[in-house]
């Protein structure tokens, strides 16, 4: 069993001077605060990075992707796990997700609380990942995220509060399995769906405008301009409806031959509009612009860079986005 560490909440303490939190228990001292987990696996400890999650970067979820990949390439490491921080936990695991071509599973694990705090979550589900990563019924599953004693697809799962130790769900769908450091429910593995292959690099720039009330062109028409897009995804509201006032500068990202992504910011959103009305799902469609399915708007950024990286043109990766979505639901 390989685990790979990135930080995050579950190896973080509070400063001594300041009692602010930073990452600061080691791989090693991490396994070692997990009682009954040598029972479990002979596991191997390997840090990435040790950051809070909000600061990863592509480059960083990538690294964490093809180091999984490596691991499952050798013949004794039956699985996977990434301790990782919750904010961006589920970019990640949805970025390994779509590269892992191993049928043996990577399982994203992070807390909720600290190891300081009262009742912390984080060796618990250090266990139950492990016990999840190492599981002959997880073969086929791909990445998976193991929190709070519920297994949930990469592909569908979403951070849905800042607190809670039960903040991760799959709206709409719910966890494929459940697991507890004594027991492993793991009744359904939903098809793999889309899958790219692992890119050098993500270095195309796919910036990420949320849309609101009474937005113009101007916005995107800044960032397109500033950050010299390769592509671009709009987080919309409802199904994915974007202001009519923003649709002019919408239409320019295209006729630059931008591919222009719709998602939506409702969590359990389809992404799928039938609107007519200015900035509706319609007009969306039929200037070309490709909705997000039941991904989330950093999913969807991932996805098309991992497309673009792959040497995909933009209307190539526009079409296998498509593709991809429909694999998704």
């Amino acid at each position: 069993m390989r685990i790979l560490t990135t930080g995050g909440t579950i190896a973080s303490l509070p400063d001594p001077d300041t009692g602010a939190k930073r990452p600061a228990l080691s791989g090693e001292e991490l396994v070692a605060s997990v009682p009954g987990l040598d029972k479990v696996a002979i596991v191997e400890v390997a840090e990435i990075v040790s950051v809070t999650s909000w600061n990863l970067t592509p480059g960083d979820m990538l690294a964490v992707a093809r180091r999984a990949s490596e691991a499952l390439a050798e013949p004794d490491v039956d699985g996977v796990v990434v301790t990782h921080g919750t904010d961006t936990l589920e970019e990640t695991a949805f970025l390994a997700d779509l590269t892992l071509r191993s049928d043996r599973p990577v399982a994203v694990v992070g807390a909720m609380r600290s190891v300081d705090e009262l009742s912390a979550d984080g060796p618990r589900n250090l266990l139950n990942a492990v016990r999840v990563a190492a599981a002959p019924e997880a073969r086929g599953v791909g990445a998976v995220v193991v929190m709070g004693d519920e297994i949930h697809a990469a592909r569908w799962v979403r951070k849905l509060d800042s607190g809670l130790t039960s903040a991760f769900g799959s709206p709409r769908r719910g966890p494929i399995g459940r697991v507890t450091p004594g027991s492993l429910d793991l009744p359904w593995v939903p098809p793999r769906g889309f899958m790219a292959d692992l890119p050098e690099a993500l270095t195309h720039e796919v910036p990420i405008v949320s849309g609101y009330p009474g937005m113009d062109a101007a916005v995107i028409d800044a960032v397109v301009e500033a950050g010299d897009a390769a592509g671009l995804v709009v987080e919309g509201t409802g199904s994915g409806n974007v202001p009519g006032g923003a649709m002019p500068a919408i239409r320019r990202a295209v006729e630059r031959g931008l591919p222009v992504v719709a998602a939506t910011r409702v969590p359990g959103g389809a992404g799928r509009s039938g609107y007519g009305s200015p900035g509706g799902g319609a007009e969306l469609r039929g200037l070309g612009v490709v909705g997000a399915g039941p991904l989330s708007a950093g999913k969807a950024r991932l996805l098309l860079m991992t497309l673009l990286a792959n040497g995909m043109s933009a209307g190539d990766a526009a079409r296998a986005f498509e593709e991809a979505v429909a694999t998704f639901r």
